[in-house]
């Protein structure tokens, strides 16, 4: 087989001679490049060693001692280490060369597209002029990997990665190894690929699968849009022009609240005595 044949995996081959810049390697009819920034082994001319081949900057065959997880025959986990509009994004596989995923294997919205850090479940693709390209585990691929949920499971917290997104919903795979997804209504902005979320478990299904919610639970919910009512009549000196007969569309405006979500967090901040209502104004209450 020729050397192009292993771009993207690994192959044993043998120090063939020492150059300026590291060593060629050959399977016995052509030779290939180590750098020496490619390698910290010691070697000597007629050993054997396991290299990977990749394409460097110059569109040539080279070779690294380094075995990445992510190949052409493997799938693993890499981190997003740069983004090109225009390009795609650049992944982090283990060696100095990173790998693209193109913009045409990403979704159309750029506000879904991962950002530097996030983390996606990948394997390595060579089209026919060689060049290495990044492919994003489908559906059946992150099923092989998943392990069932139990109804045991049913509530709890999760976090995990989206793996793929939609406008109907996302999909996560947790760090427990459990295959969910995130319905559009679970969610309060569209999560995207690679990004770390935490949830909980709303069902457990008969195949094993979940579903999850990225919303807070009430309490959780309550507590967060109590803060938000307080945190802006701390900065009006303590009095607005808002109450429990205020318009939907202005509390919406600027709370960014239901008019039912508003209602309850005031009921609660009265009840605990903290603010009060008077002529459709509400003031946090001066402890005496």
């Amino acid at each position: 087989m020729a050397l192009n044949e292993f771009i993207g995996r690994s192959v044993k081959l043998t120090v063939e001679r020492q150059a300026e810049f590291g060593h060629f390697l050959s399977d016995g009819n052509e030779d290939v490049l180590l750098h020496k920034n490619d390698t910290d082994l010691e070697l000597e001319e007629g050993q054997e060693i396991e290299a990977f081949l990749y394409i460097d900057s110059r569109g040539r065959i080279a070779a690294t001692t380094t075995i990445p997880e992510v190949t052409t025959e493997t799938y693993g986990w890499a981190q997003v280490c740069d983004v090109k509009p225009g390009i795609g994004v650049f992944m982090y596989i283990g060696i100095n060369k990173d790998m693209l995923l193109g913009e045409e294997d990403l979704p159309v919205h750029q506000s879904v597209w991962p950002k530097k850090g996030d983390m996606l479940y990948i394997t390595l693709r060579v089209n026919r002029n060689d060049r290495i390209y990044v492919k994003v585990a489908t559906d059946p691929i992150i099923e092989e990997i998943s392990v069932k949920a139990t109804r045991e499971d049913f509530n709890k917290n999760i976090h995990g990665h989206i793996y793929r997104t939609a406008k109907v919903g996302s999909w996560i795979y947790t760090a427990e190894g459990y295959k969910g997804f995130i319905h559009e209504s679970q969610r309060k902005t569209e999560p995207r690929i690679g990004e770390k979320v935490e949830g909980r478990i709303i069902d457990v299904k008969e195949d094993g699968t979940i579903n999850v919610s990225l919303t807070p639970r009430k309490q959780e919910a309550l507590d967060e849009d109590s803060e938000i009512i307080l945190t802006y009549l701390a900065s009006r000196n303590g009095a607005m022009p808002y109450g429990d007969k205020s318009a939907p569309e202005d509390i919406q405006e600027r709370f960014k609240l239901s008019k039912a979500s508003f209602k309850r967090a005031l009921g609660r901040l009265m009840k605990d005595g903290k603010v009060y209502q008077e002529e459709g104004w509400t003031y946090i209450k001066q402890e005496k």
